[in-house]
This record gives C-alpha cells, structure tokens and sequence, in this order.
C-alpha cells in the first residue's frame, strides 16, 4: 500500500498547524531561486567578463562577446513560454528543483570548456534554464500564494533577494583575482547541492493544494477557500496595461544589461579605476534595496502606474546624466538615478501582473512578460558595443536610451489600469 497519500496529509496538517502563513516560507525560497539565476544573468556575466576576454582558450573578442550574449540570451528566451505553461500545469515544487539542478549542472560543466562554439552552448542554457526559466518560476511562486497581500509579499521578496544579491557580490568580490573557472564552480556547487535540493524539500505549488486559504485569510468554519481566479492569456495580452508594464521593465533591462556587461569599460571611459566598479555595485545595491522598500510601500498606498512613472522619471534623469559624470560624487548621483529608480522598477515588474491579471494563469503571463525582457535585455549589450565600435564611445548609448525611457513616462501619464476580469478555476 502506497505511504504517499498519507504523507501528503501529514504535509498539509503540518503547514495547517503553523502559527504564521506557509506563503511567507514561499516568498524567502522565491527570494532564494532568483539569486539563483545570477550565473545566467548579465549581471552575473559582468562579473567575469574581463577575465572571460583574457582567457586564452576562448579567443574572446569584446564586440564578438557582446554578440554571442546577444544570440545566447535571445535563443535563452524560449524557454520563458514552455516553463509558464509547465508552472500552471506540474507546478513551481517540481519545476524549481530540475531547473535549479540543471543550471547548475551546466555552470559546472562551462568551466571544462574550451572553445567558443560549447561555450556559447553553454551561454545558451545558462541563459535559457537562469534568466528565462528560473526567473519566471521565482515570480510565479509568489503570485500563486498571495492575492491581496501580493504587493506587500512582493514587498518583502525584493528586499531579500536584494540582501541576497549583496551578499553574493561581497562574496565573489573577494576572488576578483581567482580564475573566472573558480567563481563559476562555486556557483555550481551551490545551486546543485544547495538550492536545488532546498526547493523540493519545502516548496509546495499552491496554498489550496494545502487546504490553506490564500493570504492566510482566517475563514469562517462554514467557509472553504476560493479558487484561484484571474484573466486569460488573451484577455491580458489585449490590455494596453501589459504593454506598458512590459515595455516599461524591458526597457529598463535593455539599459541595464548592457551596463552591467561593459561597466569597467564605461567607467574607464569616463577615467574611473576598477576599483570604482566594485564600489558601484556595492552602492548601487544598497540604493536599490530602497528603492525597493519605498516602491513596496507605495504600492499599498497609491497605484502601480505612479510607482511606475517615479521609477521611469529617475532612470531618463540618471542616463542623460552619465555622459556628464567626472567625479566620484557625480557617479554617485548616477548611481542613485539608475539603482534607486531600478529599484522601485523591479517591483512593478514582481507585482504587477500578479495584481492586475490574477493567478489563474499567471505563469504564462509571467513568461511572455519575462520573454519580453529577456529580448530586450539580450539586446542591450550589443547596441551598447556597437556604439562603442562606431563612435569610439558609449555615451550616445546613454542619451538614446534616456528619450526611449522619457517616452514610457509621458505614455505612463496617460495609461488606465483595466478592471479585474475574473475567471474562476
């Protein structure tokens, strides 16, 4: 006689038994899954990068390198759709657990390389399994455990994975000397050994796959918890809300990447040492981490598309602003402009389509919305080297990219956010 039934029971009597809400185990794991995508992130890219440009057994150009990350993370993206799908249909529990093993199989096995053809195979699924797939279940896990309660649970998850992101960049800041091989190890290990086997021991898919009422909302005995509702993938794809929300958090990705892939150079360039990198990274985090407690409280207390405008004010005000940046102090403003209004952007992102278009299918939702910035995010570093390849600098990027983010801002100041369209389950 199979034991599993009655091992479920005893899961969902223990989860019942709680004196808090399971949902907030799931948002500290949510947190941990996305600092989990950093080695198929640009972000986590931009670590290595100059040691990956010097590595001998790779042949790596820079503006070649700016293309191979280019096709890399654009074939990376579809892995978005078939993942949301997968979400809604086997749940986050199974989902996170094989693809946090196999990304970090895949970083293991990168630094066995040699090559530029498996390694950019191995970008590839980085990519693919990192900043598409794993970025899109970490949002899902959230969502489908809180309804009411999201912004604040989104709130909350920002922070952490914030935290988390510091903590990995004080980490791997102290082997700024190592081999590229050594970060890239470390990584592996701990995503195979560590995150991976976390997920399946405490992650469940859903609250009512626990008998528990979503929120932690306390129901009347004679009450049972309601399915989970939201709007169809058509139904949100036909909202101008989801353009605008999407195009707004690309946008901002587009920028980002390929910042945070060229920063040493863009810094050089503007007559900085190395050493002025770290220190913008440990600054810029620590200004995001506030921007996202403001937007996580504003987020209660006014709507989404205000947040939104903030966010976009401080970005286009920080990029026309680099290209004038000499000083210490003046990069300092830039940080500011760019990492808080990053900040406050990151969590429209988490919260928004959540909020606006429900549960029921929310990780499909999430996917096409993370495909859309994985694009962008996947283009940002090769406009950014082709600048640099044709005008012998990266400034022109800059101004660019602040009439692109001006323009969102002025759409933002007109946008209506569409009524809830319910769907039960």
């Amino acid at each position: 006689m199979s034991t599993a039934p009655t091992e479920s029971l005893r899961s969902k009597s223990l989860l019942q038994s709680l004196p808090f809400y399971y949902g907030w185990v799931i948002v500290v794991l949510s947190a941990l899954a996305m600092l989990a995508t950093l080695p198929g992130r640009t972000h986590g890219l931009g670590l290595i990068t100059e040691r990956l440009l010097s590595d001998p057994t790779l042949h790596l150009e820079r503006l070649q390198f700016g293309k191979l990350n280019f096709w890399a993370t654009m074939l990376g993206a579809a892995f978005c759709l078939p993942c949301g799908r997968l979400i809604d249909r086997v749940g986050s529990r199974l989902m996170l657990t094989a693809v946090t093993a196999g990304l970090g199989i895949v970083v293991l096995a990168m630094t066995q390389l040699t090559g530029i053809v498996p390694f950019f195979i191995a970008l590839v699924l980085t990519r693919g399994l990192g900043q598409s797939a794993l970025s899109v279940i970490s949002l899902a896990m959230v969502g489908k455990w809180f309804s009411q309660r999201l912004s604040l649970a989104m709130g909350v998850y920002t922070v952490l994975m914030a935290l988390g992101f510091i903590s990995a960049y004080q980490i791997v800041g102290r082997y700024g000397d190592a081999p590229w091989q050594t970060v890239w190890s470390g990584l592996g290990y701990a995503l195979l050994l560590g995150i991976a086997p976390l997920g399946w021991l405490f992650v469940r898919n859903t609250p009512e796959a626990c008998q528990l009422p979503v929120d932690g909302t306390i129901l009347a005995a004679s009450e049972s918890s309601a399915p989970a509702t939201g709007s169809t993938v058509r139904g949100a794809l036909a909202e101008p809300a989801f353009w605008a929300f999407a195009l707004a958090t690309s946008v901002y990705g587009l920028v980002s990447s390929g910042a945070s892939l060229f920063n040493q150079d863009i810094l050089a360039e503007r007559g900085f040492p190395t050493s002025a990198y770290y220190t913008l990274l440990k600054v810029s985090t620590g200004l995001g981490l506030a921007g996202n407690f403001l937007a996580g409280w504003l987020v209660q207390w006014t709507s989404l598309r205000r947040v939104m405008g903030i966010s976009l004010t401080l970005l286009a005000a920080a990029l026309v602003w680099m290209p004038q940046v000499s000083t210490m102090p003046e990069l300092y403003a830039y940080a500011f402009g760019m990492a808080f209004g990053g900040g406050m952007m990151t969590v429209v992102f988490f919260t928004s389509f959540g909020q606006v278009f429900g549960r029921l299918h929310l990780g499909q939702i999430q996917g096409i919305a993370q495909l859309l910035t994985v694009f962008a995010s996947a283009l940002g570093p090769v406009l950014l080297a082709y600048a640099k390849d044709v005008t012998g600098s990266y400034m022109p990027f800059f101004y660019a990219s602040a009439a692109a983010v001006a323009a969102l801002g002025v759409w933002t100041c007109f946008l209506k956010l569409p009524a809830p369209r319910v769907m039960p389950q």
